[in-house]
């Protein structure tokens, strides 16, 4: 089993700006993709960025030039450094991680608890 700890969220004004963190401990052999995910009230999960690579990253289209994903393979750790801060990215942050524990090739995911972002108009 792993641990991923998530932390920096908070409450900013519109245009502001947060950066999120999210450290995976535990029996990670290899990691294949780091990303985040959020929800809002009353809304479904969504992608907001993923990452196996710099060349293999991927935002969604409501963050593109305002978020951006860090993924330091070796320290299993993300970032995400978001900017221009909007009352529509209010929302609960979730980090993603698909593993393997072993030299086997079997992927697992796995969740961090969540940290939540408020952005007020």
């Amino acid at each position: 089993q792993i641990r991923l700890v998530e932390s920096g969220g908070g409450s900013v004004q519109s245009g502001g700006s947060l950066r999120l963190s999210c450290v995976g401990s535990g029996s990670i052999f290899s990691i294949f993709t780091m990303g985040w995910y959020r929800q809002a009230p009353g809304k479904q999960r969504e992608l907001v960025a993923i990452t196996s690579t710099p060349s293999d990253t991927n935002y969604a289209d409501s963050v593109k030039g305002r978020f951006t994903i860090d993924f330091r393979r070796t320290d299993n750790t993300a970032y995400l450094q978001m900017n221009n801060l909007k009352y529509e990215d209010t929302a609960v942050y979730y980090c993603h991680i698909r593993y393997r524990q072993t030299s086997a090739l079997v992927w697992t995911d796995a969740w961090g608890q969540g940290t939540q972002v408020t952005v007020s108009s």
